[in-house]
């Protein structure tokens, strides 16, 4: 078994993390969580699990083989208690952003490798449906030699931008949802040969990040990244043209549109895509022939990162989300914010 903690009990915890470790307590067991103030808990508390407001009562159970850091980064917090976590001689996972600068990953990393430990990014969205329906799509060769990727993650959310009076790195909506889309595309295509960026303060200086375009170039190959809080009508998900063939994935993976209801992945129908849903492919074959279709959507689960880091941390096996991946899109979210005030 793997024995895991938490640090911090608030969305991140129960909505993205927990739902997915309880459908695998035949390996992965859950023994406390930390609270700041458990005795005003909003979630339902997990039977079995110890709900503490002393860390060190984490830190030093010698049954606990990794914690997970479910905070917001202010202050440093991430690297704080990544740091405090692996000093205690545990495995690390960490939520997105992983870090606040390439520098502190850097150094954790480095912590890690000296006390032959793991920590991670909890790079979930590597496990969305509409990113691992569009591979497939790459993977069957309908589509020909790749030309343009674009990546949408839109919200019409006014009120979030409106509401911040002060410019904070860490709190920008690249660091915030860039962590998401860039690293699908560091994990698929890897480092790109060049990037130009194009991220905004729509409501002027001294205020939230609320914008980013960034393209990525690999040869004659370009993705773009692309993300607003102000489109009142989204745009896809997904567009990727070839040579031969274009696919349009409308609608985002529906796990987190679930889980927002509390329909829980112990629902065999959880995050599964309807008819509806499904993207539309359309390709001239070898022999010139036209062809459209529906491509019925991938079946996401974010829980494989749990996964991955049961069989490396039980069984020894290679990380799936690298730390060389980690460090290059820390790299690139801290270019993108650099000229930001």
């Amino acid at each position: 078994m793997l024995t895991i903690a938490y640090i911090g009990n608030g969305k991140s915890t129960n909505r993205y993390h927990l739902p997915f470790v309880l459908q695998r307590k035949d390996k992965i067991k859950v023994k406390k969580i930390f609270a700041r103030h458990p005795e005003k808990l909003e979630w339902d508390r997990i039977p079995g699990v110890l709900y503490t407001d002393n860390i060190n009562e984490l830190l030093h159970d010698e049954e606990i083989d990794l914690i997970v850091i479910c905070t917001r980064d202010d202050n440093d917090l991430h690297y704080n208690y990544a740091k405090m976590v692996l000093e205690s001689n545990k495995h690390c996972l960490v939520e997105k952003p992983f870090m606040s600068s390439a520098a502190q990953a850097r150094e954790i990393f480095s912590l890690a490798g000296e006390r032959n430990l793991i920590v991670q990014a909890y790079q979930n969205r590597r496990f969305d449906s509409d990113f691992l329906t569009v591979k497939k799509v790459i993977e069957s060769g309908k589509l020909g030699e790749l030309l343009e990727l674009e990546m949408h993650f839109d919200y019409y959310r006014p009120e979030i931008p409106e509401s911040v009076r002060e410019f904070q790195p860490e709190m920008s909506y690249l660091y915030g949802h860039g962590c998401h889309t860039l690293d699908q595309v560091i994990s698929y295509f890897g480092k790109p040969e060049n990037i130009h960026y194009d991220v905004r303060q729509l409501l002027g200086e001294g205020r939230m990040n609320d914008y980013f375009d960034l393209d990525l170039y690999y040869g004659n190959f370009k993705v773009s990244v692309k993300s607003s809080y102000f489109r009142v009508k989204e745009r896809p998900s997904f567009v990727i043209y070839g040579k031969k063939g274009y696919f349009e994935k409308v609608t985002k993976d529906r796990q987190e549109e679930h889980l927002k209801v509390f329909y829980m992945p112990d629902n065999k129908d959880f995050g599964i895509d309807l008819p509806e849903h499904y993207g539309t492919l359309i390709y001239y074959d070898n022999d010139g022939q036209y062809h459209e279709e529906k491509v019925v959507s991938e079946r996401g689960d974010y829980g494989r990162v749990y996964d991955d880091l049961y069989e490396a941390v039980i069984h020894g096996k290679e990380k799936t989300i690298t730390d060389e991946q980690t460090l290059l899109q820390m790299e690139i979210l801290e270019e993108g914010i650099r000229n930001l005030k």
